[in-house]
């Protein structure tokens, strides 16, 4: 029994990986759809384009199943889209 529950909870833990860094993907891939709309990729030129190689690398990383990584540079990647998408609602607003 104790063997079963084991295997079970081991199995559970690698599948994390790709589970966690597909979510983390999407999150940021939703926060680079928001910048975009908000005019990031005008009037938050870095931040935006830091955001879309970070997505990018990640989705690269996830193809060679590096998942904690992948995972990483999608957590960057949602962190500059979010700040693109702040700064360009700030920006626009001066304007």
């Amino acid at each position: 029994m104790r063997r079963a529950l084991l295997t079970l909870a081991m199995t559970g833990t690698l599948a994390c990986g790709p589970l966690q860094s597909t979510a983390l993907i999407s999150d940021a891939d939703t926060q680079l759809e928001a910048a975009s709309a908000a005019g990031a990729k005008k009037l938050a030129p870095y931040e935006f384009q830091s955001a879309t190689l970070y997505l990018h690398k990640a989705r690269e990383e996830v193809g060679v199943s590096q998942y904690d990584t992948a995972s990483e540079y999608a957590q960057r990647a949602a962190q500059e889209a979010a700040t693109a998408h702040k700064l360009a609602l700030a920006r626009s607003r001066s304007r």
